[in-house]
């Protein structure tokens, strides 16, 4: 069957976790945003989001070089709109490391032919606990 699969704004999986460029977008992506913003391992700084130290400690432990991401001339961290939530996800050089450390992990795996990432129970759960833990 090499039938394209379409999905859209309404697709409950497109709706839940995605991928945006190469970022993490939907529900997952949003939860995430809020969550390391809570934590304090994000912060808004006038305009513009940026790393504190409690961040950069959580995300080194998660094998994120953040040196090296902040040495780079791409944004490490920008604040992208979800469409579906109407509310941000983390976009940028972080963003991406962090999607790219969820799917070396096996937490999640992009649905070919879509944008839709999908988490495994274990996935969802292991993120969670990430980020409650740090």
């Amino acid at each position: 069957s090499g039938r394209r699969v379409r999905t859209g704004p309404r697709d409950p999986a497109l709706r839940k976790s995605r991928v945006c460029y190469d970022h993490l977008a939907g529900e997952m992506g949003v939860f995430l945003h809020d969550t390391m913003m809570e934590r304090g391992w994000l912060a808004m700084d006038r305009d513009a989001l940026s790393v504190t130290a409690s961040g950069r400690a959580a995300f080194v432990r998660f094998g994120i070089d953040v040196q090296a991401l902040s040495a780079q001339r791409r944004t490490m961290t920008r604040s992208c709109l979800d469409w579906s939530m109407r509310r941000h996800h983390l976009g940028g050089s972080l963003g991406q490391a962090l999607l790219a450390g969820i799917r070396a992990r096996g937490w999640a795996e992009r649905i070919e032919g879509t944008r839709i990432m999908q988490f495994s129970q274990a996935g969802e759960r292991n993120l969670k606990h990430w980020l409650r833990s740090g």
